[in-house]
């Protein structure tokens, strides 16, 4: 099942779907969306590579920026999760996952995951990028703000 897009879709069946906005030049990243698409109920998510030649964030509303430091999933009434919230969401869709996004809601539990996941965004950058492919495909992946400042 392969369910990855890297366009923009229009409305209808797709509006009533999790979105969620990976990184596909980033090795573990693609990893755990292609294990996600593998999973049942993963045909109720859209998974957007955001650094498809034709993705644009700015069509979605998105700070491209923001896009490529943290996780950013679209739920299906338009409001973004961000960072952890976005994996319980794609937890929530996924039988096989639904343990798991009700113990990380818990309170204690969320913090922690919300503290691993700000380390985990501060390396990530460094992680190996997939072969043959470089940033030139994506205007956003060198990671640097607006104002260029490498994050």
């Amino acid at each position: 099942m392969n369910n990855m897009k890297t366009a923009q879709e229009p409305s209808g069946s797709s509006a009533k779907k999790l979105r969620v906005y990976y990184d596909g030049l980033c090795v573990l990243c693609s990893r755990e969306i292609a294990h996600y698409q593998r999973q049942k109920g993963s045909e109720a998510i859209d998974f957007v590579d955001i650094c498809g030649p034709d993705f644009e964030a700015q069509l979605e509303n998105l700070d491209p920026h923001q896009l490529h430091r943290i996780m950013h999933a679209r739920r299906p009434d338009g409001s973004l999760a961000t960072r952890v919230q976005a994996f319980i969401e794609i937890w929530d869709r996924l039988p096989r996952y639904r343990t798991l996004s009700r113990i990380a809601k818990w309170t204690p539990v969320n913090k922690a995951l919300e503290l691993g996941y700000s380390c985990f965004a501060r390396v990530r950058p460094l992680l190996p990028r997939k072969k043959n492919l470089d940033c030139s495909t994506s205007p956003y992946c060198d990671l640097t703000d607006a104002q260029g400042r490498t994050q």
